[in-house]
């Protein structure tokens, strides 16, 4: 991603048009780290306007040497956890699935044929499909490449309960895939 240094400088000055161009060569990046971390697009999309907001407010503490992209991703990022922080009193019970279920004891997934069947939509709306704090964890843990010491400082739980939710999501998405194998083979 380039983004013109000029263009920068005028959203600085608060330059809204220069702002909104910004936002438009941003969103897909944006985008992108925002639905990773929520079911809903309306929801993807209110966090990423709190995360822009937040990119142009500190557009002028910004280091030249850090490359544009990785400073805004980490902008984002780091938003979806500040409002993971406080609207953590206010979410339902995240409801579990009896690990004995039929499809998480399926046969073993060659993940390198589920590679060659699936596209990376649909295997981000299988992610999509986790519980919201174990569909936090594993992005945080398997996409953006937190450790879980740093997940467990975070979201102020435990690196064993981060450890759980990275195996819980692995468990589910590996049925899932297995299950979506075995139909297309039956097919």
């Amino acid at each position: 991603m380039h983004i013109d240094p000029q263009l920068l400088k005028a959203c600085v000055k608060q330059d809204r048009k220069a702002q909104n161009l910004l936002y438009k060569q941003c969103f897909g990046v944006l985008m992108g780290v925002c639905i990773r971390y929520y079911r809903q697009e309306e929801e993807a999309a209110s966090v990423l306007n709190l995360g822009f907001l937040k990119i142009l407010q500190n557009l002028d503490k910004r280091k030249a040497k850090v490359p544009f992209e990785a400073w805004i991703r980490r902008i984002m990022i780091n938003t979806i956890i500040d409002e993971y922080r406080k609207n953590k009193r206010h979410q339902q019970k995240i409801r579990y699935e009896d690990l004995q279920e039929p499809h998480l004891q399926a046969s073993k997934v060659d993940f390198n044929e589920a590679d060659r069947q699936f596209d990376a939509a649909e295997l981000e709306a299988l992610i999509r499909r986790l519980p919201p704090v174990s569909r936090e964890v594993f992005n945080l843990f398997a996409i953006d490449g937190y450790t879980h010491k740093e997940i467990s400082d975070m979201l102020g739980i435990s690196k064993g309960t981060s450890k759980w939710h990275v195996s819980f999501a692995r468990k589910q998405l590996k049925g899932w895939l297995s299950e979506k194998m075995t139909n297309l083979i039956t097919k």
